[in-house]
């Protein structure tokens, strides 16, 4: 941990190749600030990708880095914190990555609240694969892939982790700058598993849930009367359909790391010269 380190201390000398004007942008700025206001520097910092367009993040962002399987970034950002508690893992990923093809691994890892960021870019597209509708695409979204709308309701990703357990639950607007930052450097500081689902607006595929329909459309907690301790209070939110909102909705302040619940303290990447003990006669019992 470093009381020097500076957000520009993140970036890597790859210049992203997002298109101009990606959300994608200001939402890995306001990771690299968390970082760096929470005491974090690129040597204690890991960060495993996912696949789509915010799957190139690692790339763009000195740290330590691993660009995983499509929808498989959290079992891996899992093995990563409890090999070396020590390390400050973020996992970044799309809003495909995350709750379809990695849906399953989603629930899974906000239940086991392992002490880790997911920063989720929802831009509510495929945008990599060139515009087919997403999990988080609305029912009337008109894509080439779904010409007279999804005919589908969203998945609401709050809900899926409110539900499996999840104890930091929050939302924020990449464009929003510094609330964005503020958002994830309180993600970073829960113990426990913190979930940010980040709107990151896809400006070449989606014209529908644009920079300006965020800025009309979103409500931000800071404002409201909201207790982000409040089971209830977040579920609620949460759960409104005809507001979106802005902000930690839910956080659990008793909330303690699967790794320190379960005396996982030190690094386990000590590995000893020669085979354990008894090795050889194990082996030999099974083959």
């Amino acid at each position: 941990m470093s009381s020097d380190v500076r957000f520009t201390d993140f970036k890597s000398d790859a210049q992203p190749t997002w298109c101009p004007g990606c959300g994608d942008f200001g939402t890995m700025n306001g990771m690299m600030k968390a970082l760096a206001e929470t005491g974090n520097d690129p040597d204690n910092t890991f960060v495993v990708a996912g696949i789509g367009c915010s799957g190139k993040i690692g790339t763009y962002m000195h740290s330590y880095a691993l660009h995983g399987v499509h929808g498989r970034a959290l079992p891996v950002g899992t093995g990563v914190k409890m090999a070396n508690p020590e390390l400050e893992v973020m996992v970044a990923g799309g809003d495909g990555d995350g709750f379809s093809i990695g849906a399953g691994h989603f629930v899974h890892a906000v239940r086991r609240n392992v002490d880790m960021t997911y920063i989720v870019m929802d831009n509510r597209i495929y945008g990599l694969t060139k515009g087919q509708f997403s999990p988080t695409s609305r029912e009337d979204f008109e894509t080439a892939t779904s010409p007279e709308g999804t005919k589908q309701q969203p998945v609401n990703p709050l809900a899926l982790a409110l539900a499996a357990g999840g104890t930091f639950i929050a939302q924020s607007f990449s464009s929003d700058a510094q609330r964005h930052a503020q958002i994830v450097q309180e993600a970073i500081e829960h113990d426990g598993f913190g979930f940010v689902n980040v709107f990151s607006p896809c400006v070449t595929f989606n014209d529908v849930d644009t920079y300006d329909y965020f800025r009309d459309s979103l409500v931000d907690l800071a404002e409201e009367d909201h207790d982000a301790g409040d089971y209830d209070a977040a579920k609620e939110k949460i759960l409104d359909r005809d507001v979106e909102y802005q902000g930690v909705i839910y956080r659990d302040d008793d909330s303690v790391g699967f790794e320190k619940r379960e005396g996982i303290e030190a690094p386990m990447t000590d590995i000893p010269d020669g085979a354990p003990e008894d090795a050889t006669d194990l082996v030999r019992e099974f083959y």
